[in-house]
């Protein structure tokens, strides 16, 4: 701990110095942690906010400022906040047990750290399930140059999945029964739908590969009946963000979710992406995009007709859907759409479409090997269920990345996936891979090892896991300082599971090279392999997990220790944040 906390003395002296250097000042703010009501249109609930209100305030900082915040806990229990892609010193990250303490009730804790990125990111709570039932706010870092694109006004619209269960209660239910939430499950007419699509024989298979598995293909979204929100507002309460025809308007769309994928898209107006995770990318223009949870998108669209503009997250169950509107007037807005139809999973999301169905391991520890499609055992850790495969069978074919997506669909989902999305007016889905990089964060090199991370969990005991072990039974993750680690995701599970490792950029590998983009979630979706690169630049102890609140609990949660190794390695400590 002596290492880290001269390296920790080592990032303030920087930052200070570079604070005279620019004459820029330092800033306080002060939070609060509050016991709030949450009204979403629907219903009214109790939860938790910040400064009397949930989501809590928009923080704006500046790139090269330092800042200290006093957050001062007026619950009855312990709290937390986690800055979420923040690059600053692991004792400022703000995660219990891994960071600091926590925040006692009634006391205040200051943070003070430095600001050396831009862009759009978000602040939750880090304690049991507080960021589910309301602790969430939204972050800005105004760059220190000017942004490579332009335009005339912002807004934030930040997404959330609020429940009318406290996110305790919604723990207890999966736990007692996974399908609690499902209210999309199978019936009699569906069975006769398909015998009448598919025929009697191919319709029966069908539902005995799916019952030996204990399994549904509507199993996409673990919690539903919830009310979608877009900056706190309901869809029937509308957000509405105002404009002048012919203007750019930037929306910083940040997915505060505990659960749900969101996909985005404003019909009528093309939406053209120029950050993600904070990160300017090279610009690109869709019709829809899809938001995994905690991820952060930047867009920018230029409505021309004094109409309003219905700006809708649908989640990618078909469950539910925000809505907002962009209007030339407040009290403007076109009807709420019909959902879509919602997806169902294939035999591809369960790495079964090579042949049989595989042996679904029914206890942890039942195996300690496990068998890729072509039949070469691989040695493995006790595993939990749901495992059927290493996934190489669905890993990324980067020399395909030429063709269309009609000729290959998306390297980002298994072949034949029932999650491949496509855009409402059959125009341009965003993928993964249209995301480059505006400019280099680090130089382009050689990864020094490689880490596989089998990503592992039992649906029907909801039990979430890596490598087949929860967290309270794990060994943390050692890095060295100064090495580039490459992260192998191994998705052995039916569900898409958003990664998120912290303090750390996470460079996706899209086969861009030095163009791969920035990031700090990195999706994986169900039955595929999925490459990221970590310059391995911040010393101390982080928190690597799902981002799905109740996957995190359940166990898919990891430490990582970085250590520091030669003194003379400190010098290389980057300070470069994305934007």
């Amino acid at each position: 701990m002596e290492r880290f906390s001269m390296v920790r003395a080592s990032l303030l002296g920087s930052a200070l110095a570079m604070l005279l250097a620019g004459g820029a000042l330092a800033e306080t703010y002060d939070l609060t942690v509050d016991p709030v009501d949450i009204d979403t249109g629907d219903f009214t609930r109790s939860g938790i906010g910040y400064n009397g209100k949930s989501p809590g305030p928009v923080l704006r900082f500046k790139e090269g400022e330092e800042v200290t915040i006093n957050v001062t806990n007026n619950l009855s229990e312990e709290t937390s906040i986690h800055w979420h892609g923040l690059i600053l010193p692991f004792d400022q990250d703000g995660v219990p047990g891994i960071s600091y303490d926590g925040i006692a009730p009634g006391e205040t804790f200051t943070y003070n750290f430095p600001i050396v990125q831009s862009g759009t990111y978000w602040f939750h709570s880090h304690s049991g399930f507080q960021e589910p039932d309301g602790a969430y706010g939204a972050i800005i870092i105004e760059p220190e140059n000017r942004e490579p694109f332009r335009y005339d006004r912002e807004y934030v619209v930040q997404l959330t999945d609020t429940h009318p269960h406290q996110g305790s209660r919604i723990m207890r239910n999966l736990k007692m029964s996974p399908d609690y939430y499902n209210r999309q499950q199978r019936t009699l007419m569906d069975f006769l739908s398909d015998v009448g699509q598919k025929g009697l024989g191919e319709t029966l298979a069908d539902r005995e590969a799916w019952g030996d598995m204990r399994m549904m293909p509507t199993d996409i979204e673990d919690v539903q009946g919830y009310t979608p929100l877009i900056n706190g507002k309901g869809p029937e309460q509308n957000w509405t963000g105002l404009f002048e025809p012919g203007e750019r308007v930037r929306l910083r769309f940040i997915n505060s979710s505990a659960m749900s994928y969101f996909d985005v898209r404003i019909p009528g107006l093309e939406m053209t992406v120029v950050q993600a995770d904070g990160n300017n990318v090279q610009p690109v223009t869709v019709d829809e995009f899809r938001m995994a949870v905690a991820e952060t998108y930047d867009v920018i669209v230029q409505p021309k007709d004094e109409e309003p503009y219905s700006l809708l997250a649908e989640s990618m169950g078909r469950t539910a859907m925000a809505r907002g509107t962009l209007a030339p007037r407040e009290g403007m807005k076109n009807p709420l759409p019909d959902l879509r139809d919602p997806p169902l999973l294939t035999m591809a999301d369960m790495m079964m479409d090579h042949g049989g169905h595989g042996d679904m391991m029914e206890e942890e520890g039942e195996s300690d090997r496990h068998v890729v499609p072509d039949g070469t055992e691989m040695k493995g850790d006790s595993h939990e269920g749901m495992e059927h495969g290493s996934g190489e069978e669905a890993e990324m074919d980067h020399s395909a990345h030429g063709d269309t997506q009609a000729d290959q669909e998306d390297p980002f989902y298994a072949p034949g996936s029932g999650l491949l999305p496509s855009a409402y007016n059959d125009g341009k889905f965003l993928s993964y891979s249209d995301l480059k990089a505006q400019k280099p964060l680090y130089e382009d090199r050689e990864p020094t090892r490689e880490i596989e991370i089998r990503l592992t969990g039992n649906m029907e005991r909801y039990v979430w896991s890596i490598d087949g072990v929860k967290y309270e039974d794990a060994d943390p993750i050692r890095l060295q300082y100064g090495e580039r680690v490459r992260f192998k995701f191994v998705n052995e599970t039916m569900m898409a599971h958003p990664m998120h490792l912290h303090g750390m950029w996470s460079i996706l590998d899209t086969d861009s090279s030095k163009w791969d983009p920035i990031k700090h979630v990195v999706n994986v979706n169900p039955a595929t392999t999925v490459y990221m690169e970590t310059e391995v630049d911040a010393p101390g102890e982080w928190a690597f997990h799902c981002h799905l609140s109740y996957h995190a609990e359940a166990g898919m949660f990891r430490k990582v220790v970085v250590e520091v190794g030669p003194e003379e390695q400190i010098g290389r400590l980057s300070t470069q944040g994305g934007g």
